[in-house]
């Protein structure tokens, strides 16, 4: 854990004052889930508070299901953004194909609003971080390491969410990323195994990212939009190969019989 992103408390060294700064780097998106606070007296240093005092302020975050510690290993930030969808819900979503298409739809309208702010934005940390994130996806690539494709993809989108700078946005996106990283609507790994989908793909993420790093707002929003457009006709299209392959194999099990 970086040491730096907890600051002195000013305003008479008490629990709640910990509990408020916490707070917001969990709000902010600085804190994720899993993350594992610093020990005891590393964090109570860093706070400038006393340890009784950010035990209490620990305790309180805990109660709030903020902050989970485990007995022996740590204090960590709970999984907060997979309870923004419950588990009914997500059955629902995972049982039911118009879901899929629901889905795309909506992230297509909040990635290209995230994208348009975040051109708009976009700090300097922000755009290396933007930066880091494309150059990581061109070595996966060239790599020809299509899992690695996938999980930086959905990181650029984080990143991206976290550019808007907005923090309702952040935490809205995030929930929807969790529900594709567990294949709760889709496997996006049918995607990639496209023939060209990933230098598709691929250019179309580099292309977001040059438009946020160039501030340019109309171009972020219009390549944002035009990535989902791109993901909802690769999936149909990966789903009548897969179906065809399947109705093949079955044709060919029973002649064979």
């Amino acid at each position: 854990m970086t040491k730096n992103i907890f600051s002195q408390i000013e305003h008479h060294k008490t629990a709640d004052q910990a509990v408020v700064h916490i707070e917001k780097l969990i709000l902010e998106g600085i804190l994720r889930f899993g993350d594992r606070l610093p020990s005891e007296r590393d964090l109570a240093q860093q706070l400038n508070i006393s340890r009784p005092v950010l035990r209490k302020a620990i305790k309180s975050l805990e109660d709030r299901e903020l902050l989970t510690t485990r007995p022996g290993g740590g204090t960590y930030v709970a999984d907060i953004t997979g309870q923004v969808f419950t588990e009914p819900v997500i059955g629902l979503i995972g049982r039911h194909p118009k879901a899929t298409v629901d889905y795309l739809e909506y992230r297509r309208s909040m990635e290209g609003t995230a994208a348009e702010l975040a051109a708009k934005r976009a700090t300097v940390a922000d755009k290396d971080l933007l930066s880091s994130i494309g150059e990581a996806m061109v070595k996966a690539h060239a790599d020809d390491n299509h899992e690695k494709e996938a999980m930086l993809d959905i990181e650029l989108h984080n990143a991206i969410g976290e550019c808007a700078h907005n923090v309702i946005m952040l935490h809205s996106l995030r929930s929807c990323y969790r529900l594709l990283s567990d294949g709760v609507v889709f496997n996006r790994m049918l995607i990639y195994d496209l023939h060209s989908a990933s230098d598709a793909l691929l250019n179309q993420h580099l292309k977001i990212i040059e438009a946020i790093i160039a501030n340019d707002p109309i171009a972020a929003r219009a390549s944002a939009e035009a990535h989902i457009d791109y993901v909802m006709d690769s999936f149909r299209e990966a789903q009548q190969l897969r179906d065809r392959e399947h109705i093949s194999e079955l044709r060919l099990k029973q002649r064979t019989n």
